[in-house]
């Protein structure tokens, strides 16, 4: 199984769609790399010679940052807008959509399940204890 920039890429799928099971890389990078790299495309994983997973390995190390590296700039750009203070990080940090979509409705995605409101239930007969029966003082 070829191994690149820390995942297993598959050994079944064709070379294009493999490079994409790496973080942040999509198809269009993919079929950028496959090309500088001398790769076909439609060539299956299992296929490749130690060479071409090396060449692709050595241009993702070199060109992008991918994975743990790419996750981590992301949740520090992230960070850095709340810290600053900017609108964008207040609605990170409230959790609330970032890109101007409406919430009164709908944004479930971002905000969570319902909270829903509790009301309070009236008792009915049913539910109400039978006062006791009266006792014979004899017994």
């Amino acid at each position: 199984m070829a191994r690149v920039a820390g995942v297993d890429l598959p050994r079944e799928k064709r070379g294009e769609v493999a490079v994409t099971y790496i973080y942040g890389i999509g198809r269009a990078a993919a079929s950028s790399i496959l090309a500088k790299a001398n790769v076909d495309p439609a060539k299956r994983v299992k296929s490749w010679s130690d060479e071409e997973t090396a060449r692709v390995r050595e241009i993702i190390e070199r060109e992008m940052k991918v994975e743990g590296d790419l996750r981590r700039e992301i949740s520090m750009n992230v960070k850095r807008l709340m810290d600053i203070g900017a609108y964008r990080g207040i609605r990170h940090r409230k959790g609330l959509p970032v890109r101007g979509q409406r919430t009164h409705t709908n944004a479930r995605t971002r905000k969570g399940p319902r909270k829903g409101v509790m009301v309070k239930k009236k008792p009915t007969a049913a539910a109400a204890p039978a006062p006791a029966a009266p006792r014979k003082a004899g017994a």
